[in-house]
């Protein structure tokens, strides 16, 4: 694999190994040069490892909502519930049509 001079070759890390670049950055423990020559990458990775763990952070604060958590929606259930009132509506409109038909019954 040759590469340009003065360029490190590529070197693909785990997400476990970006996760501990991460978070030694955040408590500040290296610095993003230390980081790079550490994890043998480019300063431009270790940037783009906390942009994106900063992104993806951000991104997961702005869907979490506080309180608790919404139900999981139970689409079956939701069928159910739909075709049930559906029976009762057109139950209902035939009641009415049959009294409407045979005419109501005196009482009593």
């Amino acid at each position: 694999m040759s590469t340009e001079p003065g360029r490190k070759p590529k070197r693909f890390l785990a997400p476990q190994e970006k996760y501990e670049i991460w978070m030694q950055l955040l408590r500040g423990e290296v610095t993003v040069g230390e980081a790079a020559e550490r994890a043998l990458v480019d300063r431009s990775t270790i940037a783009k490892i906390r942009e994106v763990a900063r992104q993806g952070a951000l991104d997961a604060l702005a869907q979490s909502r506080p309180g608790r958590r919404e139900k999981q929606r139970d689409f079956e259930l939701e069928a159910a519930r739909a075709e049930a009132e559906r029976l009762r509506a057109a139950l209902a409109e035939m009641a009415v049509r049959l009294m409407l038909a045979e005419g109501k019954e005196p009482w009593g």
